[in-house]
């Protein structure tokens, strides 16, 4: 549901009837200061996708399962591309050392920034908002450059393009950021315009779809405190997409 005053809402659903929130776009960040506690990760980030009430106390919780789901979606396309292609894994993750291409600064985006950065990659950030781009470089040592360069922008080659704006990109092959991987965290369609146009370009595509699974694998985790039926999870969410 679209919340008008969220400040109205955590005053009207303050009942032990409601054990936690799923928390979408745009409250990912606002929902923080409505926690009595927010665990570490979601902290650094500074955005919350999970809200649960823990029962000894009724303190809300704040949890972010957007950054394992995005990050581990994109490093499990690599590592199934690297397997095909010579045969070899690594210890490390196959992120390590890479240009991580962020577009948005938003919740979703800080997620993906945060992991980029946990996973040893360089990240540039790309937002409408330069203000809210530069913060969020400067918060993962990274990178800015003014949302009209992107276009243009030429990457090193194996670079990473992720795309964190709710709208999506309307990209060409003639523009796209030439790179190893594109991923898009618009899951409907769950092929996006900017995947197709990736995936002529010969990238490997990752879709917002296996981001929005694995987030919801995590939070099923936490609601419940039970391990998710993953696959079950997986063939009813992409049978839906």
């Amino acid at each position: 549901m679209f919340v008008d005053d969220l400040q109205k809402f955590f005053s009207v659903y303050p009942s032990p009837d409601f054990p936690g929130f799923s928390v979408g776009i745009p409250y990912k960040e606002a929902v923080i200061e409505f926690c009595g506690e927010v665990n570490q990760l979601a902290q650094s980030i500074d955005a919350a996708n999970t809200i649960i009430r823990r029962p000894s106390d009724g303190k809300l919780i704040g949890y972010n399962t957007d950054c394992e789901a995005a990050i581990t979606a994109i490093e499990d396309a690599l590592v199934r591309a690297h397997r095909c292609t010579n045969g070899k894994t690594s210890l490390n993750s196959p992120l390590k050392d890479k240009l991580f291409v962020l577009v948005g600064a938003g919740g979703a985006g800080r997620a993906l920034a945060f992991g980029a950065k946990s996973r040893g990659a360089h990240v540039v950030v790309f937002d409408i908002d330069f203000d809210r781009a530069k913060s969020l470089a400067c918060a993962v040592s990274g990178e800015v450059r003014n949302f009209e360069e992107l276009a243009k922008f030429q990457p090193e080659k194996g670079a990473i393009l992720a795309n964190a704006t709710p709208l999506g990109m309307q990209p060409s092959t003639t523009r796209i950021p030439v790179s190893e991987l594109v991923f898009d965290s618009v899951y409907t369609p769950k092929k996006t315009i900017l995947l197709k146009e990736a995936e002529t370009a010969g990238a490997i595509i990752v879709s917002g779809v296996e981001m929005f699974l694995r987030q919801a694998i995590g939070q099923f985790n936490l609601f419940t405190e039970r391990q998710a039926p993953e696959e079950l999870m997986r063939e009813i969410i992409w049978d839906k997409f």
